[in-house]
């Protein structure tokens, strides 16, 4: 029996902690194990909780989100982050992943995305809501002309992050460049560029390669 996921929320809005407790209950896999209604102690009770996963808003009393990851970065800290958001400024998310959060929701899409955010995050790689995987891309697109944003029916078999990798890995950035672009670690995209070598039936990256070309996924 696979151990289960213990949880720990942290909103100054007591009906978002309901909810929020009534979605994880719903999951036989997670345990909630507390919350707090601000930013006063919370490292310190939810190391004490014994939780695996924080789930975080940024706006919040005494001490705010931001200001908690600050004091996380750089320690040891033996929980996963996951910020949940009414924010969604790509200065704000690139700054609390640097800091160490491993994931990011907005409060509008967290309801259909928490449960996989955290099954994501607890082994041991990022995740973003739609709405800020896709702004944190086409930021990224808009620099580069050669990406072609248009997606294909051609391509059902991959996710759009794998396409977004894809896309990369086939311009010649490297793991580290594509990590710091996307807001992603270094071994989230190699675990994505071994997927589409097996998704893809070819051999190495010089065949990702090809295919993108082939398949006008990167403009001449």
């Amino acid at each position: 029996m696979p151990q289960k996921i213990k949880i720990y929320l942290a909103d100054d809005h007591q009906v978002l902690i309901d909810g929020m407790k009534a979605v994880l209950n719903t999951n036989p896999n997670f345990i909630f194990v507390g919350f707090s209604l601000n930013g006063k102690n919370l490292i310190a009770d939810v190391t004490k909780s014994g939780a695996d996963i924080l789930i975080m808003d940024i706006n919040m009393p005494e001490k705010d989100g931001l200001e908690v990851m600050k004091d996380l970065s750089g320690t040891a800290f033996p929980f996963k982050v996951i910020i949940l958001s009414s924010y969604d400024e790509l200065k704000l998310i690139k700054e609390v992943m640097n800091l160490g959060a491993s994931g990011y929701l907005t409060k509008q899409c967290a309801g259909e995305n928490i449960v996989e955010a955290i099954q994501v995050v607890i082994n041991g790689e990022e995740y973003f809501c739609q709405t800020v995987r896709e702004k944190i891309f086409n930021s990224f697109a808009q620099k580069n002309p050669k990406i072609n944003t248009a997606e294909s029916k051609t391509h059902l078999a991959l996710t759009e992050r794998e396409l977004e990798i894809l896309k990369l890995i086939s311009l010649e950035y490297s793991g580290k460049e594509i990590s710091e672009e996307l807001f992603i670690s270094t071994h989230t995209v190699e675990s994505h560029r071994k997927n589409l070598i097996k998704k893809l039936n070819v051999k190495n990256t010089i065949g990702l390669v090809k295919y993108a070309v082939l398949n006008n996924l990167i403009n001449p």
